[in-house]
């Protein structure tokens, strides 16, 4: 197979600067079909970039900066490729003999300038990847903004994700095109030069912000209820939360409650500011809240956090999310709470966030953010099945089975209610970890997927702050996280105390 990338010959970009397109670990050929430029870009667009790269990336190029071409290569070649993807606005060449042509759209245009606009009016766009041979949209997907600094790097975030769409759509699996949580904002755009010059301010501030405040600041909520919780009132109402109290130079995140052998403990990820790694820590709790000390219970070389617990043939097991070790590992606990030994290694060779495992229809199914190098971290969700939780691990006909910042990835257990299967999700559509949806899963098989949002949580009088990204409940204990402004000075002159919240009701809010 020989695909082509159809590209505007005047503003070629580092990302179109590629020989083959990973698909399902295979690097297939590309060739690069310079073009005509069809629209002209916004005046002073490549000094814009440019200065980004200089300003906020320092120095560090993106994929949206400019390429130098070779120029042989000016003319599109017909009849030669078997997939002809068009990034530009132009219409299709009627003596193109590719089997497929696809086309990306943004919020349902066409070429480069769709993006920027979508950008410059305040938010990423929906990508749509359309056949023009028969109009049949062949996937749909809004990307996170993780990594989109500025204008450029809004458009760099923007085709990450399309190319890992059209790669999807070329692995031959069927491509399950969804329903997304949440459309684009729709916003004034602004020029791109105030634009630019807005973010660069605000790039600043966030700089001077950090020398001055530990960024971010994630703190554990937690309360108990004796009646109706989170997930049947779909709201944070009822008994105040409480912060559990951390250090100041630590953060505390992704609480985990669990009742094993008689006594309750929350584990939780556990960041030194300092040192900006994560370890597995927990805190034991008994009628009245906390008791004692928070204990370290698991380390390694690498990052850990969102440490998902679960039992099994009468053994309690941990997969925290180690992500950036390129593995999904076991652990299995020796002695409760605090000692546990890597047991098994289920997947290996990618990148697989926040993994939460549930079972259904007599499968254990396992859930996780993907990502494939580049891109955004929060968008794009992977399922893997297995009969047993050692495995084998298969992946779902449909990976990634959802492209989609308000809804793909895992924010705590799953739940069961009235014989309904539910998970919550991060809504990252503001940003990561700014608010929580409940999605009810309609259908879950080693070859569908289906879930509808049905709320969205996010911070306000009964929980103050400015971020929510983890729910879960053990008994009658209810957890969840947050974010807080936390001056370094603070941090080495007292503990932050534990904090009661007053119950407050709020309506329900449906997606």
């Amino acid at each position: 197979m020989i695909i082509e990338f159809r590209c505007e010959r005047d503003h070629a970009r580092r990302w179109m600067h590629r020989q083959t397109l990973s698909i399902d670990g295979r690097d297939v050929p590309v060739q690069i079909a310079l073009t005509a430029t069809a629209e002209p870009r916004p005046a002073g667009l490549d000094a814009l970039f440019e200065l980004e790269r200089v300003v906020l990336r320092k120095g560090r190029h993106s994929g949206a900066d400019g390429l130098k071409i070779d120029p042989e290569r000016t003319q599109a070649r017909t009849g030669t490729a078997d997939v002809v993807v068009d990034f530009t606005s132009a219409a299709r060449d009627p003596n193109c003999s590719a089997r497929l042509y696809l086309r990306p759209l943004f919020n349902g245009t066409a070429g480069e300038n769709a993006a920027l606009a979508a950008i410059l009016a305040g938010d990423l766009p929906v990508i749509e990847i359309v056949n023009e041979v028969d109009g049949a949209v062949l996937d749909r997907g809004h990307p996170s903004a993780e990594i989109a600094a500025g204008l450029s790097g809004g458009l760099e975030t923007i085709m990450a994700r399309t190319l890992t769409m059209v790669a999807a759509i070329l692995s031959g699996r069927p491509r399950i095109v969804p329903q997304l949580a949440r459309q684009a904002r729709a916003g004034n755009g602004r020029r791109p030069a105030a634009y630019v010059v807005r973010g660069l301010a605000v790039s600043i501030a966030k700089e001077i912000y950090r020398l001055c405040c530990y960024a971010p600041h994630w703190h554990v909520g937690w309360r108990f209820n004796d009646g109706a919780g989170v997930w049947q009132t779909g709201d944070l109402s009822g008994p105040g939360w409480n912060v559990l109290a951390d250090p100041g130079n630590h953060f505390y995140a992704d609480p985990f409650p669990i009742t094993w052998q008689g006594r309750t403990f929350v584990y939780f990820e556990d960041l030194d500011h300092r040192v900006g790694k994560g370890i597995i820590s927990a805190v034991e709790f008994g009628d009245a809240g906390p008791v004692g000390e928070v204990v370290p219970v698991l380390e390694e070389p690498w990052h850990l956090s969102y440490p998902f617990l679960i039992e099994d043939n009468g053994e309690l097991w941990m997969i925290p999310e180690s992500s950036l070790h390129g593995d999904v590992a076991l652990y299995k606990c020796i002695r409760f709470p605090d000692k546990w030994e890597r047991h098994a290694t289920l997947l290996s060779g990618l990148e697989l966030a926040d993994v939460t495992i549930t079972q259904h229809n007599g499968l254990n199914y396992l859930f996780g953010a993907w990502r494939d190098g580049t891109g955004g971290y929060s968008d794009s969700l992977a399922i893997y099945y297995a009969e047993h939780l050692l495995g084998p691990w298969l992946p779902h006909a449909s990976n990634p089975v959802l492209i989609d910042r308000a809804s793909a990835r895992p924010a705590g257990n799953f739940v069961t209610i009235d014989g309904k299967l539910w998970r919550p999700v991060q809504d990252c559509a503001d940003g990561y970890g700014a608010a929580l949806g409940l999605a009810e899963v309609i259908e879950l098989s080693p070859t569908t997927f289906k879930q509808v949002v049905r709320h969205s949580l996010r911070p306000g009088p009964a929980w103050p702050g400015r971020k929510l990204h983890t729910l879960n409940r053990c008994g009658r204990l209810e957890v969840i996280d947050g974010s807080r402004v936390q001056p370094k000075t603070r941090a080495f002159a007292s503990k932050f105390p534990s904090v009661v919240l007053s119950p407050r009701t709020s309506p329900h809010t449906a997606c």
